[in-house]
């Protein structure tokens, strides 16, 4: 919810306060919104939609690395985190010996986008959903 909020509240919240201006009928300037959001929520189901499509086809192809290629790509990374930041350090203070893999900033901002991506992303599809499910209703009351 708080993913579609600034969206509202970046893109539609100056719309909104032309609306509030040019509009002096209430009802009409609250369908005008209404249609705003509406449309702003279409899109980013769409666009959601179209993130999930890629992820499937690659989900479900038929080659192992098409399948599996961006779950290996961040479990590689996070196993060079996890010695530089835990194994290594514990095994030098121990035998003076500690391995340490560098991690160029561009694969640990890979690493950093991945985990983001994903978690917004199931965010994403969870807020949408409840939305399509309460937005029936929020419109036709709008629409009355």
């Amino acid at each position: 919810m708080k993913l579609i909020g600034n969206i509202l509240g970046t893109v539609a919240g100056p719309m909104f306060d032309v609306i509030d201006k040019a509009v002096t009928d209430k009802d009409e300037a609250n369908r005008l919104k209404a249609e705003i959001q509406r449309r702003l929520i279409d899109q980013q189901d769409a666009a959601l939609q179209a993130q999930m499509k890629i992820i499937l086809a690659e989900a479900t192809g038929e080659s192992w690395a098409q399948r599996n290629w961006r779950p290996v790509l961040m479990l590689t990374i996070v196993a060079i985190v996890a010695n530089n930041y835990l194994l290594a350090p514990y095994l030098g203070a121990m035998f003076g010996v500690g391995l340490q893999l560098e991690l160029p900033e561009a694969l640990w901002n890979l690493m950093t986008l991945g985990v983001g991506g994903y978690i917004a992303g199931r965010s994403g599809e969870k807020i949408v959903g409840q939305i399509k499910g309460k937005r029936g209703n929020f419109l036709d009351e709008v629409d009355k």
